[in-house]
């Protein structure tokens, strides 16, 4: 939790003599802030409201957090996402009051806690808890602004992670329809990417997305950190990461995504992609070919027969492996249920390209799935079951069981704590005041 927090939070302060010279002093903000903004009420959440000071205050946070400088034509950027921001605080935090009450539990960060977080924070900028809420006083930031925007991400991580995180199930079969998509995907280019997404629905509509995603490519193309602003700016599972999405293959993303990183060169910022449901930014980090040749990782039980064999003993120790067969669900257990039968010696054998294989054993590699297992193979040297353990393109990185596992988890924590916002939002009554 501490680590996400630092993703998110972490201050360009002091210690960076050149993030510190190149930080806009409260003055700065100030003014390009929209004319007639005086201390009143901003917006009224339920029973909450937030106050014009509440708003400014959030809006010097995500300038200095961000990187983007502010302009005329971005402030009201700035305006509208520290607004949203501070919305979706006061619901969440409303409603882990309510649980909080109705279930007698405590969900909601304390104030050691948050000394506890803001002291980790400050040690991620190499500073001291005191120096580093100097530094943030000296950008004209208030320390209870950064202390409420704690609260409320830890409270709230807490509380999906404790109602949903241990009811959440990973299926095997869907950790298998994930091996073999990436398996499918490996001849095919592949793009390592970031991305900065920007919904619709959450900041006003398509056209106001498609204007806040042209500002903020022209800050980045100005030398805005692009990992600073996705965490800051944009509604992807990937912000609290900076934007990092990995290695993608087409078909993974939106069709007018893989439109334009075909066209890309490695290290270019696309231009605004509008899809669907908003607008993504793209920064292409690396590029590389679908792998020319498949490379798998194999596990074989096998039966020892000459050239010579009778066909009797072909037909035994092929309905010995027949049945052993019915016993494997995959790798995990080939080696330990073929030790159970006599005559039979199992083993792993590895990695090995799928061209480099024996004709028989090719055959097989090529047409099973991971985690499926041959039937017999006739071999010069004897009967074979094969199992497929692993399968990728030759060059390209593979994810393991667990990391496969963990990003299915990830994308449906992410999608339920979307949804129960949703669900909030639309059961609120929120009046903003212009």
């Amino acid at each position: 939790m501490v680590a996400a927090l630092l993703a998110t939070t972490a201050l360009p302060v002091v210690a960076d003599a050149q993030a510190a010279a190149t930080t806009p002093a409260p003055s700065e903000v100030t003014r390009v802030q929209p004319q007639g903004m005086s201390e009143s009420v901003a917006a009224v959440v339920n029973s909450d409201i937030i106050s014009t000071y509440d708003l400014g205050q959030r809006m010097r946070l995500l300038i200095a957090t961000s990187g983007v400088q502010p302009t005329e034509q971005n402030i009201a950027q700035f305006q509208r996402e520290a607004l949203i921001s501070l919305v979706d605080e006061s619901l969440q935090l409303q409603e882990l009051r309510r649980v909080e009450k109705d279930q007698k539990i405590d969900i909601v960060a304390t104030e050691a806690e948050l000394d506890d977080e803001i002291t980790e924070m400050a040690k991620g900028n190499n500073l001291s808890k005191d120096q580093f809420l100097t530094s943030l006083r000296a950008q004209g930031i208030g320390a209870g602004t950064l202390r409420r925007q704690i609260q409320a991400q830890t409270s709230w991580q807490r509380w999906i992670r404790g109602r949903y995180g241990s009811r959440l199930r990973v299926g095997e079969d869907q950790i298998k329809a994930q091996q073999q998509h990436l398996a499918a995907a490996a001849s095919k280019p592949q793009f390592q990417i970031s991305e900065v997404f920007l919904d619709a629905n959450r900041v006003g509509g398509m056209d106001v997305a498609t204007q806040g995603a042209a500002q903020l490519v022209t800050q980045m193309q100005q030398g805005a950190p692009f990992q600073a602003v996705a965490r800051q700016f944009s509604a992807a599972a990937t912000a609290a990461s900076g934007g990092d999405a990995g290695w993608i293959s087409a078909g993974e993303m939106a069709p007018e995504v893989d439109a334009a990183l075909e066209q890309m060169r490695p290290g270019q910022l696309s231009r605004p992609i509008p899809v669907r449901d908003g607008v993504y930014i793209i920064y292409l980090r690396d590029k590389r070919a679908g792998g020319g040749s498949s490379i798998v990782n194999l596990k074989q039980a096998a039966i020892g027969l000459g050239q010579d064999a009778t066909p009797e003993k072909i037909a035994a120790a092929t309905a010995t492996l027949a049945d052993l067969k019915t016993k494997v669900s995959g790798c995990g257990n080939l080696e330990a249920q073929a030790a159970k039968v006599p005559g039979i010696v199992a083993g792993d054998l590895g990695e090995a390209e799928v061209k480099d294989l024996a004709p028989a054993f090719r055959s097989a590699a090529e047409s099973l799935q991971v985690g499926q297992v041959s039937d017999p193979i006739r071999t010069a040297a004897g009967l074979h079951l094969l199992a497929v353990c692993g399968k990728r393109a030759s060059g390209g990185d593979v994810l393991t069981h667990d990391q496969i596992e963990n990003r299915i988890y990830g994308q449906q924590l992410s999608m339920i704590a979307r949804r129960y916002m949703r669900d909030l939002r639309n059961s609120a009554t929120i009046e903003t005041r212009n």
